[in-house]
C-alpha cells in the first residue's frame, strides 16, 4: 500500500508473517483487487511477445499470475503463472499445452483505506481497504545452455521451439512434449516447465521457482531470468516413463510423481537457508499402496526441506490430506512452521454444462516439522503413520460466503499464498496475508452463463492473538533486497 503499506514498519515486512491455530479468531478480509490489465492493454503482460501460441492465444496473455504469489519487501510482490493457457480445448495429443514462455511477473500493491465506504469491485463488498494493484515488470525464464524441445512430429503441431530463442537464450515453456524420453522427469535439460511454486532469496536477487513436470526447483536470477542452478530432488520423485498427455503418462508409471501434480508449494525459511517444497498429490507408488481399509497411503503427500547453499535435500515428511484435492502452497511463518493450502477443485471457473460448481474447501493448515518424523526410504503406510501434525487457521470458503460472496463466485484454484507488511488499523498492528487465485488464463468463465473471471488478490488482516502462540519471524530481507 503506497500510503498504508509504504509507512510499514520494516521488521514485518516479511513472508514468514503467518502462523495460527484456529483456536484463535479468524483472519478478517480486508481488501479484495484484480490484476486484468497492464499498461500494454486489457489481458496483456509486459514480456513484450507479439506473436501467437499453437492454440491461437496471444504470447503475452496475462492470467494465471496466482500459482504463486512471493512477498519482496516493501509492498512489492513477485506472482508466477503456471505452464500457460492450457484450458482452449485444441492440441490434445500435448494436453492442450502450448509454447508459452514460462515467467513471472513484479507488482506492487496500493492498498489504501476505503474511508468513504463505497462498495467495492469486484465483489461490491463495503471493505476497511481499497485493493490496486500494478504490474511492473514481466521477466522470462530462460537456460543459456539449450534445452530438449519437441519436434511435434505425429502429434499434429509444429516444433516446440519458442521463436524467440537465440543463440545465447533458450527459454523454458510448457509444453509437455518437450523432453528427453531417454532420461528421467527430472532432466534439467527438458524444455518444459509448470512453474507453480516461487520464493524470494533473502538478498533479493535470486528467485526459486518448483515445477510439476519434473518435478524441478530451479534457481534464477531475479533481474534477468536466466538459470543458475538446478537442485537435484529424491529419485523417487521421478518417472522414468514421459508421455505428452499426463493420463497416459501416470498410466505408464508405477512410482513417481504423479503428472500435473508435482511440487506444487514451496516455502523459504525466514532466515534464507532452507527450502520447504510439498507435493500436490501422493507418489504414484504410494498412491498404489492405499486399500479399503487403510486409504491413508493414497492421501499422502511428501515435503522436503532443501539446504540453499549445498543444494541437498536435507529431510523429508509426510503430511495427510484433510478433505481436499491437493494442495496448492505452503508458506513459512518461522523457521520451522508452516501454512499449508488444501484446497477442492470447485468454484467460480465453473462447468461447460452449467452445472453446480460451489466452492467447499478451501483451507489453511498450521503445521510444525520440529520434531516430526523424517519419512525418507519409508513405504506409503509407513510413511503415513508419521505424518506431521496440523491444525486449522483460516477457513476460506464460509469466510467469504459471510461476506456476501457466493460459492460459485469464489476462485477455484485458490493457490498464490504469501505474508505481506504489517499495517496500522484503528491503532493496532493488523499483520496481512494476501492470497491469490490462478484463473487458467480464462477472462471469462465456461459455464452457461459466462461472468468474468479475474485475477484476484485477497488480503486477509490478523493480530497477534490469532497466532496461537507461534513465534513471528519475518524473513530476513537484506542488502539489495531493501532497495527494489
Amino acid at each position: 500500500m503506497k500510503k498504508s503499506v509504504s509507512s510499514i514498519a520494516l521488521s514485518a515486512c516479511a513472508l514468514g508473517l503467518l502462523t495460527a491455530s484456529y483456536s484463535a479468531a479468524q483472519p478478517t478480509l480486508l481488501a479484495v483487487g484484480t490484476l486484468d490489465q497492464s499498461r500494454a492493454g486489457s489481458f496483456a503482460d509486459l514480456s513484450g511477445l507479439t506473436y501467437s501460441l499453437e492454440n491461437g492465444a496471444p504470447a503475452n496473455l496475462l492470467g494465471g499470475l496466482g500459482s504463486a504469489l512471493a512477498y519482496a519487501n516493501g509492498y512489492t510482490f513477485l506472482a508466477l503463472p503456471d505452464r500457460g493457457p492450457n484450458a482452449i480445448p485444441v492440441n490434445a495429443p500435448i494436453d492442450m499445452t502450448a509454447s508459452y514462455v514460462n515467467r513471472f511477473h513484479t507488482i506492487t500493491m496500493d492498498l489504501e483505506p476505503n474511508t468513504s465506504g463505497a462498495l467495492l469491485p469486484p465483489y461490491n463488498l463495503n471493505l476497511p481497504y481499497k485493493l490496486t494493484p500494478t504490474l511492473r515488470a514481466t521477466t522470462l525464464l530462460w537456460s543459456l545452455t539449450p534445452l530438449v524441445y519437441g519436434t511435434g512430429t505425429g502429434l499434429g503441431v509444429g516444433s516446440g521451439v519458442p521463436p524467440i530463442n537465440n543463440f545465447l537464450q533458450h527459454f523454458f515453456t510448457g509444453r509437455s512434449d518437450n523432453f528427453d524420453p531417454n532420461h528421467n522427469s527430472g532432466d534439467a535439460n527438458d524444455a518444459r516447465f509448470d512453474t507453480e511454486g516461487m520464493r524470494l532469496s533473502n538478498d533479493g536477487l535470486r528467485v526459486y521457482i518448483s515445477d510439476e513436470y519434473g518435478p524441478y526447483i530451479y534457481e534464477f536470477d531475479r533481474l534477468t531470468g536466466v538459470r543458475l542452478r538446478s537442485f537435484q530432488l529424491p529419485s523417487s520423485f521421478y518417472v522414468t516413463k514421459l508421455f505428452p498427455v499426463g493420463a497416459t503418462e501416470i498410466s505408464m508409471n508405477t512410482s513417481g510423481r504423479t503428472a500435473n501434480k508435482g511440487m506444487e508449494g514451496l516455502a523459504i525459511t525466514p532466515d534464507g537457508t532452507t527450502l520447504v517444497g510439498i507435493m500436490q498429490a501422493a507418489l504414484i507408488q504410494d498412491a498404489n499402496e492405499a486399500t479399503t481399509a487403510n486409504p491413508a497411503p493414497g492421501s499422502l503427500l511428501h515435503i522436503v526441506t532443501i539446504d540453499i547453499l549445498s543444494g541437498h535435500v536435507t529431510h523429508q515428511y509426510a503430511y495427510l490430506l484433510t478433505h481436499g484435492s491437493g494442495v496448492s502452497e505452503i508458506c513459512a511463518i518461522n523457521n520451522h512452521e508452516f501454512l499449508v493450502d488444501e484446497r477442492d477443485g470447485a468454484g467460480r471457473e465453473g462447468k461447460s454444462d452449467g452445472s453446480s460448481n460451489s466452492a467447499v474447501f478451501k483451507q489453511l493448515f498450521k503445521i510444525d516439522l520440529n520434531g516430526a518424523v523424517d519419512v525418507s526410504g519409508m513405504d506409503g503406510i509407513a510413511a503415513a503413520a508419521h505424518a506431521v501434525n496440523k491444525s486449522l487457521f483460516l477457513d476460506i470458503v464460509p469466510t467469504l460466503t459471510s461476506l456476501g460472496i457466493g460459492p460459485k463466485d469464489i476462485p477455484a484454484k485458490i493457490e498464490g499464498v504469501a505474508l505481506g507488511p504489517d499495517i496500522k488499523k484503528d491503532g493496532k498492528t493488523l499483520h496481512t496475508l494476501w492470497i491469490a487465485n490462478d484463473n487458467d488464463f480464462l477472462s471469462q468463465t465456461a459455464d452457461a452463463s459466462p461472468k468474468p473471471n479475474d485475477n484476484d488478490i485477497f488480503v486477509f488482516g490478523f493480530t497477534d492473538a490469532d497466532l496461537d502462540g507461534s513465534p513471528l519471524v519475518p524473513q530476513q530481507f537484506r542488502g539489495l533486497a531493501l532497495l527494489f
